[in-house]
């Protein structure tokens, strides 16, 4: 393989040498938080949702923090290829108010995105809702004490507070922020999750639109979304913020594996913690852990030698034209992921290294 890379948890690459990946041992996907860096998983997203696990028989948990929230709830429609299709193009063609030279306010982006999120996934919350074998879970960020609201001077202070706070442990960012869940009611999630301050809370169709924006929500670039009708009362931000990677304990699930397309091979457990790198290494909750992710080399050939990230707003400015046409390259090479994941299952052979 050249463009997929897949690393494995001891007790998934175990499987893996026994028997091969198959769509009936799945039992959990993750989706992280990363922003425009997730567009180079929407061609394996819809190779997984839309063919390969389309007639899987057990059920399979999505969990989502950010865009990687708006990706698993696109996987949850009856026409899971189109929706997936239609997110990348949404992605891409992004644009918002504002004047030549200077970023759109986050009151413009947080309007512009929640009318979108609205209209793809709210207005069809019974479907996501109603899926046969397919369970949401909604990572979203809740603020607690100072950011328990938004405001011009305690948002950036209560900000500062957690990165010092997190600095020390990250336990000890749960003081400033807490992890809410919105989850599909009619399973629970196949872990207890009590590596962190957690709260869980009921995703239905009144509340699954405010919760994948809020999970959306990055700090200073969004407004904060204000109580989410079903969970505790405050102030919520992108999810990626506490569960950048999800870093979670999968390996107390009773059975299965936890497949995960990823844009990296490193599993970040918040968005704080990107700067601790002691913090990335795999640990023993990773164990049953499969994660797809592209090669270096591979990323080198796209435009700029990297993948699409939010920085490209800033480096393209107002030519919006070229923006998207770098980020329609990315996403086409990309297809490439979802090919040779496709030879893999077929029978093909790949090299399965630990996870790192």
């Amino acid at each position: 393989m050249q463009a997929l890379q897949v690393h494995a948890g001891p007790r998934a690459a175990a499987l893996l040498r026994e028997q091969g990946l198959r769509a009936q041992d799945v039992r959990l996907l993750p989706g992280a938080a990363g922003g425009p860096k997730g567009l180079v998983l929407n061609p394996l997203d819809r190779f997984l949702f839309a063919e390969w696990l389309r007639d899987a028989p057990q059920v399979i948990h999505l969990v989502g923090a950010s865009i990687g929230a708006w990706r698993m709830a696109c996987a949850c429609l009856p026409d899971a290829d189109a929706a997936l299709a239609q997110l990348a193009e949404d992605y891409v063609t992004q644009t918002y108010d504002h004047e030549p030279g200077r970023q759109p306010s986050a009151e413009v982006v947080s309007r512009a995105f929640g009318q979108k999120i609205l209209e793809r996934l709210g207005a069809r919350a019974g479907e996501i809702l109603s899926h046969p074998r397919r369970r949401l879970h909604v990572v979203t960020s809740h603020g607690r004490h100072v950011l328990g609201r938004e405001g011009r001077l305690r948002t950036p202070l209560g900000y500062a507070g957690a990165f010092v706070a997190n600095a020390v442990h990250r336990r000890a960012l749960g003081a400033w922020l807490e992890r809410v869940v919105f989850s599909d009611p009619r399973d629970p999630l196949p872990m207890a999750l009590k590596d962190f301050r957690t709260r869980q809370a009921v995703l239905n169709a009144g509340n699954l639109s405010p919760a994948v924006l809020a999970s959306c929500s990055i700090p200073f670039w969004l407004k904060a979304v204000h109580d989410i009708p079903g969970g505790p009362r405050g102030a919520y931000w992108d999810g990626g913020i506490t569960d950048y990677h999800l870093h979670w304990p999968y390996a107390d699930m009773d059975d299965g594996l936890v497949l995960y397309p990823h844009f990296q091979p490193t599993v970040v457990p918040g968005w704080l913690d990107k700067a601790w790198k002691a913090r990335h290494r795999a640990t023993p909750a990773l164990d049953n852990l499969v994660l797809l992710s592209p090669s270096p080399d591979w990323v080198a050939t796209l435009p700029g030698g990297k993948l699409p990230d939010r920085s490209d707003f800033k480096t393209f400015a107002d030519d919006e034209a070229g923006r998207q046409r770098v980020w329609r390259v990315a996403l086409a090479e990309s297809q490439r992921l979802a090919d040779e994941f496709a030879t893999w299952v077929e029978g093909g052979a790949v090299e399965v290294r630990p996870l790192c």
